[in-house]
């Protein structure tokens, strides 16, 4: 398989942290890009002006400390890195983001923040699982 571009979901857990230290080396051992994907929650429609650019501006603030580890961890190994944040449904965002970028592979954890969503394995890795275009490595 030739791996060009990797799909890094993250949304600050440990799960994550440990997809990180696995798409470097696969990043590496490829010389693939990783396309860092954080899935911010949606803006409800209900929200008028100007609460709506504040409640943008909050999420845009709290994506940014979400990624900045990962981008620090992934540029201090030579990775070749974009950011992306998106908002909407994580599983549906993450399978989105792989289909527009051709993507070869997403890396994620198995679990994300909130360990109650799925029994196994969370609910956005089974989402994914279900609706990516790609292989997904999941990492415990």
């Amino acid at each position: 398989m030739n791996v060009k571009t990797i799909i890094l979901p993250v949304d600050g857990s440990g799960h994550s942290d440990k997809a990180a230290e696995h798409a470097v080396e696969y990043a590496l051992a490829a010389g693939a890009e990783v396309v860092l994907l954080h899935c911010r929650r949606a803006v409800p429609p209900e929200l008028g002006e100007p609460n709506v650019q504040w409640v943008l501006d909050q999420y845009a603030a709290s994506a940014q400390e979400v990624v900045k580890p990962y981008e620090a961890l992934l540029g201090e190994k030579g990775v070749a890195v974009r950011t992306e944040i998106v908002g909407g449904r994580p599983g549906q965002v993450i399978a989105d983001v792989a289909r527009a970028e051709n993507a070869d592979l997403i890396i994620m954890g198995s679990k994300g923040k909130s360990d109650l969503e799925g029994l196994i394995l969370g609910s956005v890795t089974h989402a994914v699982l279900h609706t990516a275009p790609c292989p997904v490595l999941v990492v415990k």
